[in-house]
């Protein structure tokens, strides 16, 4: 075992130990690696702050990035820059056209995407965001009730792991980020 940067554990099979690069002396493992995980979904609970005080708890190297969660803002973001529309799709179509710009940027560079879904709305936005995160290529975790696993069934199936309490997605992290099982 090691020590890494933040001071947790890492599990260094006894092989890797043994091992010697060519004149470089024995290769060396550290966990100071942070995380971008992207946060998507519905904004009328704590889920996020539940999950980043979980974080913080389990001392994970994490940086948590999400889109606008004021959501008058993000309904009228298109307008306040680009200016009124009277037909209220293209309202909304500017708006969502700049709320893309930093969903997908954050998406695109983000290490996990992790997409709740409540049960009080219908998420459209949080399904394209599952969507996008996994075409490209960015592991998934869900976060639900068993009452939407119908729903959600294809989703769920391209997810990495679908949860159903912050305290699970928590316990995934621990153990995708340090090896830790405990």
């Amino acid at each position: 075992m090691g020590c890494g940067a933040r001071g947790k554990k890492v599990n260094i099979p006894a092989i890797l130990l043994m091992h010697e690069t060519k004149g470089a002396g024995p290769m060396t493992f550290t966990d100071d690696r942070v995380w971008t995980i992207y946060l998507s979904g519905e904004i009328h609970t704590d889920w996020r702050e539940a999950l980043a005080k979980g974080i913080k708890k389990a001392e994970l190297g994490v940086d948590i990035t999400s889109p606008v969660l004021d959501h008058d803002d993000s309904d009228k973001c298109g307008t306040e820059i680009l200016g009124d529309e009277a037909n209220k799709f293209w309202a909304d179509h500017k708006g969502a056209k700049l709320n893309a710009i930093r969903n997908r940027t954050l998406i695109e560079t983000a290490d996990l995407v992790i997409v709740r879904f409540g049960d009080k709305y219908r998420q459209w936005n949080a399904a394209f965001d599952a969507g996008f995160a996994v075409a490209n290529e960015k592991p998934l975790i869900t976060l639900h009730d068993a009452d939407l696993d119908h729903a959600l069934k294809e989703i769920d199936a391209a997810a990495m792991a679908t949860c159903r309490t912050v305290e699970q997605v928590v316990r995934i992290l621990e153990y995708v980020i340090d090896g830790d099982l405990d």
